[in-house]
């Protein structure tokens, strides 16, 4: 059974700075980094606009073949992931066009806060997901294996084209797909999660 799409606006926690830093590759900056650090910060916050879509979609997995009633992929690693999951959620987030335009924008002024704006919109999409994915686990009582997306592993990046089409990501949040498989903007992801109504064990993601 194809569950209908959603769409969600999930509010995520505050910018965990030193997840920033660590994806600008700066983790210790001087008085004048700080302030630029913080200048940053609140000029994003503004343009940051959390969307995701998503559906929950049936499972099987035998060998390296995993199907759904939406689409089927061969993917060892994939399948191993799923291993245990009775169902499959399928997801698309982003936090919309400003961060990019912010990067577009310095990259051409200051290198020094396109870097940061690089970072603040990794950190914000990464927590999106999260905090998305921690409110379905709440709502739906299930518990969700980690995420894995089209280009992990052995796991084709043009199954990303598949996900697009069930989800009809471009119309419901605006996000589009380019022929080399990359997303606009920039700050998306696309997932698929393995969920079981039982307790799993931990996993690493």
């Amino acid at each position: 059974m194809i569950y209908p799409v959603q769409i969600t606006s999930p509010k995520i926690p505050e910018p965990r700075e030193k997840e920033i830093l660590r994806y600008a590759g700066a983790p210790f900056l001087d008085e004048e980094g700080k302030k630029l650090f913080s200048a940053c910060l609140a000029e994003s916050r503004p343009v940051i606009q959390p969307k995701v879509c998503y559906t929950l979609l049936s499972l099987s997995v035998r060998e390296d073949l995993v199907t759904t009633d939406a689409f089927s992929v061969r993917s060892r690693d994939l399948a191993r992931n799923m291993k245990g999951a009775e169902r499959m959620l399928v997801f698309a987030a982003t936090v919309g066009v400003g961060i990019d335009r912010l990067i577009a924008k310095y990259s051409r002024i200051s290198s020094a806060r396109a870097l940061f704006f690089q970072a603040i919109g990794s950190e914000r999409v990464e927590a999106l997901c999260d905090a998305f994915c921690e409110g379905f686990a709440q709502e739906w009582k299930t518990d969700l294996f980690p995420r894995f997306s089209p280009g992990y592993g052995d796991m084709p990046l043009k199954q990303q084209a598949e996900l697009f089409r069930v989800l009809d990501v471009t119309r419901r949040i605006g996000v589009s797909l380019s022929a080399s498989g990359l997303m606009l903007p920039q700050k998306s992801v696309t997932a698929l999660i393995g969920v079981s109504d039982s307790p799993q064990p931990r996993r690493h993601r």
